[in-house]
């Protein structure tokens, strides 16, 4: 099981851009592995934290898929249940910094992502303009 965050704030979105495989090169939500007794949303938290150097606060659950991928056999090598979850930052004057697996960090308003040739996956790129349509941030307010 794995968690990303969409971390929003003043109609902005919270990109890393992966350094390592699988997304390797592509502006993603933060996120990653749910670790052994660890709830969705404190895993949220604690990669939001390693990756990008920010405090956020996780709320409710907006979008799930998995992930499975298969060597030239047709063998799983991985397969990862991800659900994403809706965040805000603690102090959103707190400065990033990329860690951990991601090489860069950068708040993204929504027509920079569609008006660009950012990489980012399809499914990303649907999701955020699902929550983010005509400007409005998403009113789910985490608890």
């Amino acid at each position: 099981v794995a968690v990303g965050a969409v971390v929003v704030h003043q109609n902005r979105v919270l990109l890393v851009l992966r350094g390592q495989a699988p997304s390797k090169d592509m502006w993603a939500i933060p996120g990653g592995r749910v670790e052994l007794g660890e709830t969705i949303k404190s895993a949220a938290e604690r990669e939001v934290l390693e990756e990008t150097g920010l405090q956020v606060m996780a709320g409710e659950v907006v979008y799930t898929f998995d992930v499975i991928d298969r060597d030239p056999a047709g063998r799983i090598r991985y397969h990862y249940v991800i659900l994403d979850l809706l965040a805000r930052p603690v102090d959103p004057t707190q400065p990033l910094r990329a860690a951990d697996d991601a090489r860069d960090v950068r708040w993204f308003k929504l027509d920079e992502i569609n008006q660009s040739a950012l990489p980012i996956s399809g499914p990303t790129r649907q999701l955020l303009n699902r929550l983010m349509r005509n400007g409005d941030e998403p009113s789910e307010q985490p608890h």
